[in-house]
Formats: structure tokens, sequence, C-alpha cells
């Protein structure tokens, strides 16, 4: 079913593509017709409690392709335990020029310069609030393009600010490749006064309201040995809730086709699957059991899977290996580590 209806859409402009799948998805749930798509799930005999959220199995949809909260129900009725919608900004912003997103089948690849277009948080928190599914969801958040660096920390507690409510968990996303300055903040005292921001918010929230809610921190799969030691070191001292890695690559590993090494942007999909995997070890080295690692990049088998969980990942999200493979590798993934 999955291939009947990607076939003609990967004839279509990738972007083009993305919008007429997902109002393809909506279509079908409410057409009560999601099971057509929707693969059996073998569930673990206890659900995994992680950052304080009870997770029915290890797999979820990474931030990305949900950016706005639209089809959360439809793509909570394909089977994953969590979804992460987003990246979301305090205003909303337009994105890069198009094209800006580019796709190989045949590699498994994709590169992105979207840019965080988003119709911005109150959107979204407005879309979470409406949903009917009770299923985990996260919320990422960003910074818009025109706020400068050192005023960043501003973009991300109004974002926080606005969706504590509805969120189930907030990811803070210093490193997308596609918004100038924005891995700065992975650094030194940018990372250092942003966390003490959050986390005096989180606790300010969690006197008022009794909900913790948990944040975690999405990090670049380009960090060297030294910087992920510098930045899980700031991680441990700030008692991060989770760090979800990686974000896409601004590398070009080998052999890949011209039209996607002449694009500018960050590239996901079976190109990352080492680089990621390599990158979450090097976090589990540093923050062992303190820290919570959801695993993402590269994730486009069972293998892949149990490759990423050996590493140190807890948690899985997928993106490019969800658009190639479809419903079907969520259902894979789940019960080849139902019992992990």
């Amino acid at each position: 079913m999955y291939e009947l209806i990607a076939r003609p859409l990967f004839r279509l402009p990738a972007e083009s593509s993305h919008r007429i799948a997902l109002e393809t998805l909506d279509g079908l749930h409410r057409l009560r017709l999601s099971a057509l798509l929707a693969p059996r799930i073998q569930q673990p005999a206890h659900p995994l409690r992680l950052m304080g959220l009870e997770f029915p199995h290890r797999i979820g949809l990474a931030a990305g392709l949900d950016k706005n909260g639209d089809h959360i129900d439809a793509l909570a009725a394909l089977g994953f335990a969590f979804l992460e919608i987003g990246t979301l900004t305090p205003r909303p912003q337009p994105g890069n020029p198009k094209p800006r997103l580019f796709r190989d089948r045949n590699a498994h690849c994709i590169v992105n310069r979207m840019g965080f277009n988003n119709k911005g948080i109150a959107h979204a928190v407005a879309r979470l609030k409406k949903r009917k599914s009770k299923i985990i969801v996260g919320v990422n958040i960003g910074r818009n393009r025109d706020t400068p660096v050192e005023r960043a920390g501003e973009d991300y507690l109004e974002c926080l600010r606005q969706c504590r409510e509805a969120a189930d968990y907030v990811t803070v996303n210093i490193s997308s490749p596609n918004t100038p300055g924005l891995r700065e903040l992975q650094f030194g005292d940018h990372l250092e006064r942003l966390l003490e921001a959050l986390k005096q918010a989180q606790a300010e929230h969690e006197a008022e309201s009794g909900k913790h809610l948990p944040i975690a921190l999405k990090l670049a799969p380009d960090l060297s040995e030294s910087e992920i030691r510098s930045v899980c070191a700031t991680l441990l001292a700030w008692q991060a809730d989770g760090v979800i890695a990686t974000n896409t690559t601004l590398s070009r590993p080998d052999p890949l086709p011209r039209h996607i090494t002449q694009e500018d942007g960050g590239l996901s999909g079976a190109p990352l699957t080492v680089l990621a995997r390599q990158t979450v070890h090097a976090i589990k080295a540093e923050v062992g059991s303190a820290i919570p690692i959801i695993g993402v990049g590269g994730i486009m088998s069972e293998q892949d899977g149990r490759d990423m969980l050996a590493a140190g990942a807890d948690l899985l999200q997928i993106y490019s290996g969800f658009i190639f493979r479809g419903p079907q590798l969520i259902g894979e993934l789940a019960d080849a580590l139902a019992n992990a």
C-alpha cells in the first residue's frame, strides 16, 4: 500500500510530495483507513520509562516532518511510540528560498536547507490542544533567523513559555546547520547561559504546576571528540533531561550522487548512519546512564536500530527511513527491539 502511494510521489519535487503525502495520511485517517498503512507492533511487556515519561516502545518520529503539529493524529495512527513536531520559532517565518529539499531514492538520502520554515509556536500549541491522540509529543524549538545569537535565549524561553502546558517534552534545537550562527549555541558560555535560563524556567513551571517538563538538547553529528566532551560536561552539570543525537550533517561521505553533493544544507539518511552512531557512542561514554539518549540519523533497517541501541541510545527516532521505507519500518524496528 505504501509503495502504491509513494511511487508517484517520488516523481514530484520533494517539498510538494512531502505536503501531498501528509495530506494523504490525513485523508486516510479521517476515513478510518490508517490500518491500511499501519504495521502490527509487538509491544514490550512493560513500557519504557525515560525522562519521566512512559513510552510503549522505542520508536518515534524525528522533528522536521510535521513542522507545525498539523498532522499529529494521522501520524500517531501509524504506530509510533512518540512524535516530535517542529522546529518551531516564536514568530512564523517562511524559511529559506525554494528549492530547499532534495533527495535520492537509490542512495536513501535527503539534503535540506529549509531554514526553520514554520507557522510559529502559537499555531503549533493550538494544534496540540486539539489533538485526539494521547501519544507522547515533543516540541522542538529554535530561534528566529533574525534574532541575534546573543539574544537566542529569549526566543527559546518564549517558545518554552508558550508550549509548556501542551508539550510532553521540549527539544532545544541548537544544531541545525541551516540557521546562521545556531550551532554556536552548542559551546561555552552560549550553552551555559541558555541552559541556566531554561532550567530556571523549568523549575518555576514545576513549582507552579507540579508538572516536570523534560528538556532535551539536540546536537550535531559534526562535533569533534573534545567538543562532545565539553558539551556533555555542561549537560551533566545542568542536569539535562535528555540528549538527541544527531541532527543532519554538513559532511558529504562518499559515495553520493552528484546532484546531492552539489546542494548546500544538512544531509540525512543512509550516509549519516555511521557518523550518527559514532556520535551517540561518544556521548554515551561521557554521560553514562545519567542522561537518556535518543538516537537518530540514518536508521534505515532493523540492524541499524540494533546498532544504534548498542551504541548507547535508549530511544530511536526515524525520518529519512520513514520517507523511503514507510510505516513498515516502524513495526520492524519496534519488534526487533521489543526485548532489547
